[in-house]
């Protein structure tokens, strides 16, 4: 593979069929038009929310299928766009070629270096499946139908983080494809500078065909959530504030507001009730962890409903509030709490829940060599499941225009997910490996401009 491959500016007409026809004489997979039976099917973004219209597709099956991707959508002057599970999707890719590598799920298991090598089509509940057998978990997020490589990239945060780390500073080596077509494997020792960008800077660097990453030894954990009257929740919530002070890194936390469905299963004290929930996973003794737990139960009363139990790592659904609009705090002041309470039980609000969670631990002790991931030092988050301008207007100033990579709703807003220094070495890694931005659909860091430093 040429490591010039030569980009055209813009597609010319019939663009399209010219790179399907190309790619169906060296692609392993099946390549789709518009008007064919699969496009329609093949073609949808289902959790952007957007409908994106592509002049083909194509479904890797290896790394040489990307790198022909990568190829030809260059030469033909096609926009390019990657996606796994959907997840990963951020602009649409109108007109160009949509890759998509669900196709590469390959997992593999080392249990003695205790390392996973996982294809960039898998989703975390493969990963989970292949791990378990061996007492071992990877730092997977709260829902496991997530693909693996697009969560990774941007960070990842999940129940096991506080403990662990993001799930980027877990990665050991990446397969890469980078803009010129080569296929690179980027690591410590080799071309690191790749490897630090790609470790929480999405996917602006290449299109990852393989991560390899360390699992943990987390045989069995004990999970659930303990379910509340909401009446307390400003009281539970400050309490909350100042409990988290003293929680061991191996008691990961969340307090969410929400009403209960009109379930028939649950009990009928519950359905459709405004409540809070105390949600939290602890790899140590149930009995250490309800110690723990103690105080914020008793300051939100006698439960309604309790769903604790031990299982292993990925026998506990944890949930979660879906597509949110994600605020890191430092803190958690009386004003936030207000704001928050008031609006998740406001007749009439879009807001059906707001969770706070409890960051931290060891997310905010880097290792020298730690990837860009942003916000480190923040201590919860405000997760709220639809924007209301009075709400932002409260939290903004205690979030001071951070986000994190994965939950951005602005592809062009990547610039508020890092330190100012990381951001600029970022832009300078992309314009060594992508100097005329090929892969900016998606959270888009542009390259620096040549000479800058």
């Amino acid at each position: 593979m040429s490591r010039h491959v030569q980009r055209r500016p813009y597609p010319e007409p019939g663009a399209g069929p010219e790179a399907a026809e190309r790619l169906r004489r060296e692609f392993g997979g099946p390549v789709h038009l518009p008007g064919e039976a699969a496009y329609d099917r093949e073609r949808q973004a289902p959790y952007s929310g957007s409908d994106p219209r592509p002049a083909l597709v194509a479904m890797a099956s290896g790394a040489a299928d990307v790198q022909a991707a990568v190829t030809a959508a260059r030469e033909h002057g096609l926009p390019f766009a990657v996606q796994g599970t959907g997840h990963g999707t951020h602009a649409a890719s109108d007109g160009g070629l949509l890759l998509k590598t669900a196709k590469m799920a390959t997992v593999l298991v080392d249990p003695d270096r205790r390392v996973a090598h996982v294809g960039c089509g898998a989703t975390w509940e493969q990963v989970i499946a292949a791990a378990e057998p061996f007492g071992l978990a990877p730092l997977a997020g709260s829902h496991q139908t997530v693909g693996v490589a697009g969560y990774t990239l941007g960070g990842g945060v999940g129940w096991l983080s506080r403990q662990y780390g993001f799930a980027a500073d877990s990665v050991l080596h990446a397969e890469v494809v980078t803009a010129d077509g080569r296929l690179l494997t980027a690591g410590a020792d080799r071309h690191p500078d790749l490897f630090w960008a790609m470790r929480g800077g999405g996917g602006n660097f290449g299109v990852v065909t393989s991560l390899e990453f360390r699992l943990y030894p987390v045989a069995r954990v004990y999970a659930g959530a303990a379910y509340f009257a909401a009446e307390r929740a400003a009281e539970v919530l400050a309490r909350y504030r100042d409990w988290t002070d003293g929680a061991p890194d191996e008691l990961s936390t969340a307090v969410l507001l929400t009403r209960a469905p009109y379930d028939p299963q649950l009990p009928a004290s519950l359905r459709g009730r405004r409540v809070l929930a105390i949600q939290a996973m602890f790899t140590g003794e149930p009995e250490r962890a309800r110690q723990l737990l103690d105080p914020l139960w008793r300051a939100a009363g006698p439960a309604l409903l309790e769903t604790f139990r031990v299982a292993p790592f990925g026998g506990i659904d944890m949930g979660g509030t879906g597509p949110a609009h994600v605020n890191p705090l430092d803190t958690l002041p009386d004003p936030v709490i207000d704001v928050l309470v008031t609006e998740a039980g406001r007749p009439g609000s879009p807001v059906s829940a707001v969770e706070i969670r409890h960051w931290g631990g060891a997310m905010g002790r880097p290792g020298p060599q730690a990837g860009p991931v942003g916000h480190r030092t923040a201590r919860f988050t405000a997760i709220l499941d639809a924007w209301v301008p009075q709400v932002d207007r409260v939290l903004r100033p205690y979030a001071a225009g951070r986000a994190f990579l994965n939950f951005l709703h602005d592809p062009a807003g990547a610039e508020s997910a890092y330190a100012p220094g990381d951001y600029a070495r970022l832009r300078e890694v992309k314009r060594a490996y992508d100097p005329d931005n090929f892969f900016h659909l998606n959270y888009n860091i542009p390259p620096a401009p040549p000479g800058a430093r």
